[in-house]
């Protein structure tokens, strides 16, 4: 099943979308609501922006104002509500989400396939950093996840648990990764290191690459 082309496409929006879906609010208060909520944790929040997403979100009819307030020399501060074409735009969006995985790009991704530009060595030295990285920021994760359940219903954590589970794969991965590379039984490893040490394609890569291309 394919996704909807939506109008907007910003994850703000549907942050933004589902924080009004809880009562009306002026868009300070919205970004107020969305740090004191977690939200900026898994969604990639730009404060700067959030009133161009609101302005955005007006011009396509998924929220309104409902009010203006007034306080003393304060600035006046438009309050917004989430409309019936909102509402219908932001559980669709949410549907989909949930429902339907999504092809992403992870930048580690991006460089895992680039790999090969570097040594061997070079690369078991990088991975096992990153490793060591992943294993502090799993800690960290399980730690601050432990507080957490101290005082929040679990509903309210599982981006959390996702994310440090997510982490903790990574983790595994990277490590079963290195144990290949450090006892050489990578497929295509001694290739790689032949092409570094002395600047000439093995064969085989070569074959591979030509056969790939005529397909």
């Amino acid at each position: 099943m394919a996704t909807k082309r939506r109008k907007l496409s910003n994850p703000l929006a549907l942050a933004v979308m589902a924080t009004l879906a809880q009562r009306p609010m002026h868009p300070y208060e919205i970004a107020q609501t969305l740090r004191r909520q977690g939200k900026d944790t898994s969604t990639k929040i730009n404060y700067g922006s959030l009133y161009t997403v609101v302005q955005n979100l007006e011009k396509h009819g998924f929220v309104e104002v409902t009010d203006v307030e007034r306080a003393g020399n304060r600035p006046e501060r438009t309050v917004y509500g989430l409309t019936e074409a909102g509402r219908e735009e932001m559980t669709e969006w949410m549907s989909d989400l949930m429902a339907v995985p999504a092809r992403e790009y992870p930048i580690f991704e991006t460089a895992l396939s680039l790999m090969g530009v570097l040594h061997p060595d070079e690369v078991t030295r990088l991975l096992t950093e990153r490793l060591q990285a992943l294993e502090v920021q799993a800690a960290s994760g399980r730690g601050a996840l432990r507080k957490l359940c101290e005082s929040l219903p679990r509903i309210f954590l599982v981006e959390n648990e996702y994310q440090l589970h997510m982490v903790e794969a990574q983790a595994e991965w990277v490590r079963g990764l290195l144990e290949e590379l450090r006892e050489g039984s990578l497929p295509g490893v001694k290739g790689w290191r032949t092409f570094h040490e002395t600047g000439e394609m093995p064969p085989e890569f070569q074959e591979l690459e030509d056969s790939y291309f005529d397909k």
